[in-house]
């Protein structure tokens, strides 16, 4: 029962996922598009570069008191999130299953 509970985990992180490669590449190209200091800062092909990452967790895109590019980097942000703690969880459940079981 708790491996099923990891694979779940698993899931829900490949759910996140999907909405981290949906959401994420429209607000750089929002970023890219409407805000040249931030795209600068960002450098390119941020899609995977960890300074990026860090920026969209710490929700840097507040700063530019941007509606359309909170919109977008919203979503990437709790999916990003959830990408972490899914795959974080997974790992707990598998490394107690192989501690207690």
């Amino acid at each position: 029962m708790i491996l099923f509970f990891a694979l779940l985990f698993v899931a829900i992180a490949i759910a996140g996922a999907t909405a981290f490669v949906i959401f994420w590449p429209l607000a750089l190209v929002h970023v890219r598009d409407k805000h040249p200091p931030i795209a600068a800062q960002l450098g390119t092909g941020a899609f995977l570069k960890p300074a990026a990452l860090a920026w969209l967790l710490r929700g840097g895109y507040r700063e530019a008191r941007d509606r359309n590019l909170s919109g977008l980097a919203t979503p990437a942000r709790v999916s990003l999130i959830i990408i972490f703690a899914g795959l974080i969880a997974a790992a707990l459940l598998w490394a107690w299953s192989v501690v207690y079981v």
